[in-house]
């Protein structure tokens, strides 16, 4: 019955809010905490070994008090929280029980706090270390609405360090303050792709077509891995002309950039017959399928080893619309994928 669909969807949309009312509140109540412990600290010169017995002393009569949950832990994790962000730190705030939002208080002047995220969330984020990448996983996950597992998936599999490989500095800061924009081709593209959660094993015997039928069994996982935008055309896509067929592998479109994207998949080392071949597929598309409003195709390979300099030499100078990018199967280290950045970082300098 509609009426019960309608009803269904107001009862779901009102417990959306009041979850998200009440963690702001909880998580704007955590970081007041914190400001205040950190404030009780700096009131005396033996503030370490004073800091350590009034956690303890804390933690007991507020359990007490209000139940689990103020462990000395985690309320040495609250103290943490304010000290990574302390926003408007010279400005006196309170809470606000008409919004239940924290608000700060100036001549004319109020502001809400921007705590959006779960305070599992925050516990997260206060694990990494690098305030920019901090700052960019937190812009992320607001923005993507990831959950605690993919957020901690996008982390695991270093996707900040994975797109600043490809920028400069200026381009490693703008991501840290704003996110990842898509403005051009180039920003859509990571290298690598990371498909740890198809379960094949880096050294496991598979084709091109196993490979294509594990990524649309997980195709969630890996419009996820694509990044922002991205939406699932079609498999295998045949391509006609002069009574010959060939067949993409896999077409997208992305809505942000308003192209479709083409991905080719490839096992082992990328040849420049594979770079040939995906440059028909976006001509084709282009000439045939795309419409006036609409941006050039993008084409990727993703293959398991290329040669830079193989590429660069088979495609134009002044491309913007063939990428080749490797895939793996396992999870990098986060101290594999810092050594690259940190190469690339001396080589721009």
């Amino acid at each position: 019955m509609e009426i019960f669909s309608d009803i269904h969807e107001i009862l779901r949309q009102a417990r959306q809010n009041a979850y998200r009312s009440l963690n702001a509140t909880m998580v704007g109540a955590y970081w007041l905490i914190g400001k205040r412990i950190v404030e009780e600290d700096q009131q005396g010169e033996t503030r370490a070994v004073y800091g350590k017995s009034l956690l303890k002393v804390l933690s007991q009569n507020l359990n007490k008090e209000f139940g689990k949950g103020f462990s000395v832990d985690n309320l040495q994790n609250m103290r943490l929280f304010y000290l990574s962000y302390p926003i408007y730190e010279t400005v006196s705030r309170k809470l606000d029980n008409r919004s239940s939002q924290f608000q700060e208080r100036q001549p004319g002047e109020s502001k809400p706090l921007d705590f959006q995220l779960s305070w599992s969330h925050y516990l997260m984020l206060l694990s990494i270390k690098e305030p920019d990448e901090r700052m960019f996983y937190e812009i992320e996950a607001k923005q993507n609405n990831w959950s605690l597992r993919e957020l901690k998936r996008q982390y695991n599999t270093g996707l900040f360090m994975r797109l600043a490989l490809s920028k400069d500095k200026a381009g490693v800061k703008k991501l840290a303050e704003k996110g990842q924009l898509l403005q051009t081709p180039a920003d859509a593209i990571k290298d690598p792709y990371i498909l740890e959660f198809l379960n094949l094993h880096e050294h496991y015997r598979y084709s091109e077509t196993d490979l294509e039928n594990a990524l649309i069994d997980k195709l969630e996982h890996f419009l996820l891995e694509l990044g922002k935008g991205f939406t699932f055309v079609a498999r295998q896509k045949r391509i006609t002309f002069e009574d010959k067929h060939f067949y993409s592998d896999l077409v997208f479109y992305n809505r942000i950039l308003k192209c479709f994207v083409i991905i080719d998949l490839k096992i082992g080392e990328l040849q420049h017959q594979d770079i040939g071949q995906m440059q028909m597929y976006v001509n084709y598309y282009d000439r045939f399928v795309k419409l006036a409003d609409e941006f050039k195709t993008i084409g990727i390979v993703l293959c398991q080893r290329k040669s830079d300099l193989l590429v660069e030499l088979t495609l134009p100078e002044t491309n913007d619309q063939i990428f080749a990018s490797r895939y793996q199967t396992i999870l990098p280290s986060n101290e594999e994928l810092r050594s690259l950045l940190i190469s690339k970082t001396n080589e721009d300098k």
